[in-house]
């Protein structure tokens, strides 16, 4: 057993926040409702224990939980997971990087595949974590899907990720910790101030933005802060109704002009 005492944060953090949000003290203490002197003890360490009530007036202006306030340090994580926390996904409440998801289960107790229509798109947004708008999802038993993880499927609209076809079924697996994302993953994305899904080509930056990218050309890639994601799920398949097109005269041209130059590549570096 450990009988070692846990370290705290707390004061680390506030002085953290505070900086992180180029506040003084006397602006944050007066938005608080402490005096300036309180808040210097607090953040050097000197009030060793806050009242109650502190903790709730930090916790409820930084939009934090109070647990991860004191448990970890938050001048440790990058700048992806603090936007991503400073957003309201307060993921690191025991120091991993856990989320609220809801998820509905059968009568054997195994996770549902919910289907989530465009029509609920506005609707996903306000209910994605709550248990009775998930259960009242139309579900869906998939054959041969990994035992580990939460499947969902997302209906993909537009031609931006072509040759998957247009109104495509994409079945995906929910992502807890973005960070594991490989470059050039594809992803359905939920974006919270456009109210949308977005199926792209994902690359996570530690600089906190997300570049979506699409497979056709056509399609400019463009970046997100990662505040104005709500989940990201990878790509796991697709079912589709459109029988896929023959490979165009073009495109084989195309493959084996490149299938050449691959050739001539690798003589010369013989």
């Amino acid at each position: 057993m450990n009988n070692r005492p846990q370290k705290i944060f707390f004061a680390r953090n506030i002085k953290f926040l505070r900086e992180r949000k180029k506040m003084s003290q006397e602006i944050l203490a007066a938005q608080l409702g402490l005096t300036r002197a309180k808040l210097a003890a607090i953040e050097a360490g000197n009030t060793k224990s806050p009242q109650p009530e502190d903790y709730l007036n930090f916790s409820d202006f930084f939009k934090i939980s109070i647990d991860t306030l004191l448990k970890i340090d938050l001048s440790k994580l990058g700048e992806l997971k603090m936007r991503d926390l400073e957003a309201g996904n307060d993921v690191y409440i025991r120091g991993g990087n856990l989320r609220v998801l809801a998820i509905s289960v059968d009568r054997s107790n195994n996770e549902n595949v919910e289907y989530v229509p465009v029509k609920a798109k506005a609707g996903y947004m306000a209910g994605y974590n709550d248990p009775e708008f998930i259960a009242a999802l139309p579900k869906y038993s998939i054959p041969n899907l990994p035992v580990q993880g939460t499947f969902r499927i997302f209906p993909s609209t537009g031609d931006s990720m072509l040759p998957v076809p247009e109104s495509s079924d994409i079945i995906a697996q929910y992502v807890a910790d973005w960070t594991a994302i490989k470059p050039n993953t594809p992803c359905i994305v939920i974006l919270k101030e456009q109210q949308d899904f977005v199926f792209k080509m994902v690359t996570i930056h530690p600089n906190g933005t997300i570049l979506l990218k699409s497979l056709n050309p056509e399609y400019k890639p463009y970046l997100v802060e990662a505040g104005d994601v709500m989940e990201i799920w990878q790509f796991y398949a697709y079912t589709s109704r459109k029988f896929p097109e023959a490979r165009s005269e073009m495109a084989t041209i195309l493959a084996a002009i490149k299938n050449l130059e691959e050739k001539i590549g690798k003589n010369k570096s013989k």
